[in-house]
């Protein structure tokens, strides 16, 4: 049930009397993860776009291919990322070893002790999979546009998924702690055994884990082939023909690594890399939030009921002319771009949205709780610029900047409604209240505001049980 928003003091969200640490809590995921996936999208992204030369000088006929830019290489580029961040978390955090893995590799249960575990395990992972399938299928949503290549590749991929998910779920429940998860008891409750209310609650955790995969796996997949396409078949001459020309490509190149290090986020959901999602956001709040910042249910594109873009020109349009301005205002949107990436990369293989898969606090989190919501809603003001018009004038001005003031809210909303679920986790509130005391947005807030506690708190639901 959704809480009203409240002016209330944090001691009514976080465990009166505990002080903020003096020390920033540990990360969950090193800095080290996201910039090694940097390092490999970037090699991958030169050896695609220069493929010509570089066959050209090995003695490799290319014949008239070109540059890689099809979208079997932009999957490629996925992988080119994703494969040095596991990597690094295997051989350098040693991740695998985390008790938060929730295993025990000196744990070897006999096969007979764990096969009936697997077996419905198995059953209530098929069904869960069976019933994705089904809303992919009966959505036409689906089957159109750029979500056809996401259809087409889970497709084509599915089977191979449907033979591993058999050795991997029985080689895993040897060794878990506790093999019986809400998948086991969505397979248990399937057999018609019933469940109670921890089962019930363990099932609810699973679906909505596997709703939250599902929905944004398809999304991020489609967009990778078109947004890596434009990036790497750009001519070198045209990118740097002018400062507006040369900006907008820097912000495509970091909304590049935002897409690639959040696909591979979805896609390594898995407990080995203690990458596993440990709750999705419980509160309907939230996921309405969320939801309505993504197609199908976006309500800030073309015609929607917030698109503030009525009438409007970028910025390159209101500064042509003027290199000076063009420069300054590129740089400062390709700064916040940067920050916008910067904080999807400090997940590492963790990124998602509605979950909770251990608390992020190096990189952008040190200055503010919420780097990339502030970055993005500030790059909208200033990339869009609603307050300038090509017509109608002020009215049609005040209508997009309202509008894009709405936006904002929805993601100040958002940011409350992930709140309102991590804070139930100690850590988070230990990290809240560190970055209220130490960090630099949160501090220049309370300066401005003279308050040194946000007026807004959403307080976690004690029915709704831990996070994790």
């Amino acid at each position: 049930m959704m809480r009203p928003l409240v002016a209330a003091p944090t001691d009514a969200v976080l465990p009166a009397g505990d002080a903020a640490p003096l020390a920033r809590p540990v990360s969950a995921v090193s800095a080290g993860v996201g910039f090694a996936g940097l390092a490999g999208l970037i090699l991958y992204l030169l050896a695609a776009r220069y493929a010509p030369e570089i066959t050209a000088f090995t003695g490799i006929d290319w014949g008239s291919r070109g540059v890689m830019s099809g979208p079997n290489s932009a999957i490629a580029s996925v992988l080119a990322c994703g494969i040095p961040m596991v990597l690094w978390s295997l051989l350098i955090d040693k991740v695998h070893r985390n008790p938060t893995t929730g295993i025990d590799w000196a744990l070897r249960r006999p096969w007979r002790e764990t096969l009936d575990i697997s077996l419905v395990k198995l059953a209530g992972l098929w069904a869960t999979w069976g019933l994705i399938a089904l809303t992919y299928g009966g959505l036409r949503y689906y089957w159109q546009g750029q979500y056809l290549f996401s259809m087409d590749l889970l497709g084509a991929v599915f089977p191979a998924l449907l033979l591993l998910s058999v050795p991997y779920i029985l080689w895993l429940d040897r060794r878990l702690v506790e093999p019986r998860d809400g998948c086991h008891a969505f397979g248990v409750w399937l057999m018609g055994q019933g469940a109670d209310a921890d089962a019930r609650r363990a099932i609810a955790h699973h679906l909505r884990a596997w709703a939250v995969k599902g929905f944004f796996t398809a999304f991020m997949l489609s967009i990778v082939p078109g947004n890596f396409a434009s990036l790497v078949t750009v001519p070198l001459a045209e990118v740097t023909a002018n400062p507006y020309a040369l900006a907008l490509w820097t912000i495509n190149f970091l909304f590049l690594i935002d897409v690639h290090v959040a696909t591979v986020g979805y896609v390594l959901t898995v407990k080995p890399l203690d990458a596993h999602i440990r709750t999705a956001n419980p509160y309907g709040m939230a996921w309405a939030a969320a939801l309505i910042c993504y197609p199908p249910f976006i309500l800030m594109n073309a015609g929607g009921p917030l698109d503030y873009h009525s009438s409007t020109a970028d910025w390159g349009y209101w500064f042509a002319g003027q290199d000076a301005l063009l420069i300054l205002w590129g740089v400062m949107l390709a700064a916040l771009t940067a920050i916008y990436s910067w904080a999807t990369m400090a997940f590492g293989i963790r990124f998602s949205n509605l979950t909770h898969r251990g608390i992020i606090t190096h990189g952008p989190y040190a200055f503010t709780r919420h780097p990339a919501y502030v970055s993005k809603n500030l790059t909208w003001w200033l990339g869009s610029m609603p307050f300038l018009v090509t017509a109608g004038g002020p009215v049609e001005a005040a209508r997009n900047v309202v509008l894009l003031a709405a936006v904002s809210l929805i993601y100040y909303w958002r940011a409350k409604t992930e709140e309102k679920h991590l804070l139930a986790d100690p850590a988070y509130a230990a990290y809240w209240r560190w970055a209220q005391a130490h960090a630099v947005i949160p501090r220049l807030c309370a300066r401005l505001t003279g308050r040194s506690k946000p007026l807004v708190m959403l307080a976690p639901d004690p029915a709704v049980g831990p996070v994790a």
